[in-house]
């Protein structure tokens, strides 16, 4: 038997005065999945999460988090929930295993099964050479390990990650992304996660929402949003980019075809094969550039530009904080 949605939002919306930084979001999330809520700077990622937290207020619209309505059940949400923060919320001056054992008792984890529950979660992330030490002399890496493995400890059925690895470099962001996918295979928890990193969307998510100015514009998996854009963006340059758009225009695997300067763009399904049609039919190409297609390339779509990725949105005391002045 099918298990219920873990959350369904339906029209849900937050503003403030002027500013709808949520505008009637609706959608579901399956019970197990890693589900992200992807979108630029500002997009309205982090209130949206912030409000299936019970952080903050909806305007309008409705949300059930496992099983309880957002905005009246704000507790039982709360007891049913992991968070991990953008910004950094452990104890500097305790240990790791201090941090959890403060987090395992405010969560009413069974004293009889505490230690057990607290050794699993640090030899889970790696921690466990390091669990006697300050968190304050943890690497950026080690206290967002400490975080995912408090943000499961107290055995919640959602974990709500907002932009779990901004600020890390490459590799560790790599190492994260595993602990996280191993944490949710295992725990069968349902994970939901906002960020502004494309390839981390496309690469962990089951499925993705695209998000911006408060407003869901696309929903789906990955692989899917990329395969609707219907092929690779292939560009030719030639020194007569009029007659390669005409023959381009005639080739019923290119669409979207577009002159700009000396180089003809064309949207070309299934590149490898039909490349080396394209290329014996146009031997006056110059050079050809291949573009895969990505979850940016999507967006562009919808919104005509493209994602920008120079800043994450803020984490969600930051949000609420600012928030409060504007209600």
């Amino acid at each position: 038997m099918r298990n219920p949605p873990a959350i369904v939002i339906e029209n849900l919306s937050k503003h403030f005065k002027s500013l709808k930084a949520v505008d009637k979001i609706s959608l579901s999330v399956e019970s197990g999945e890693v589900f992200a809520l992807l979108g630029p700077n500002g997009a309205g990622k982090t209130t949206a999460i912030s409000m299936l937290c019970g952080l903050l207020e909806p305007t309008s619209g409705s949300a059930n988090v496992a099983g309880f309505d957002v905005a009246k059940e704000k507790l039982s949400v709360r007891r049913s929930i992991g968070v991990v923060f953008q910004q950094p919320s452990v104890d500097d001056l305790l240990t790791g295993k201090e941090n959890l054992e403060m987090h395992a008792m405010l969560y009413g984890v069974p004293e009889e099964k505490r230690k057990a529950r607290i050794a699993d979660m640090i030899s889970l992330v790696g921690l466990a050479g390091r669990q006697d030490s300050r968190v304050k002399e943890y690497s950026g890496g080690m206290r967002k390990r400490l975080e995912l493995a408090r943000g499961i400890l107290h055995w919640p059925k959602i974990l709500f990650l907002d932009e779990p690895t901004v600020g890390l470099d490459p590799q560790t962001r790599t190492h994260i992304w595993e602990y996280i996918a191993k944490m949710s295979r295992r725990e069968g928890t349902t994970v939901v996660f906002t960020t502004h990193y494309l390839e981390e969307a496309e690469k962990f998510a089951d499925r993705v929402a695209i998000i911006d100015q408060g407003r869901m514009i696309a929903i789906g998996a990955p692989g899917e949003l990329v395969n609707s854009l219907g092929g690779d963006r292939v560009c030719l340059t030639s020194k007569d980019p009029g007659r390669i758009a005409k023959k381009l225009g005639r080739m019923t695997f290119a669409k979207n075809v577009r002159i700009g300067g000396n180089c003809v763009s064309a949207t070309v399904s299934c590149p490898k094969k039909n490349l080396p049609k394209l290329i014996r039919a146009l031997p006056a190409i110059g050079a050809i550039e291949i573009h895969v297609a990505t979850l940016n390339d999507v967006f562009i779509k919808y919104t005509g530009r493209e994602m920008r990725e120079d800043s994450a949105e803020g984490g969600f005391m930051e949000r609420i904080m600012n928030s409060g002045n504007d209600r």
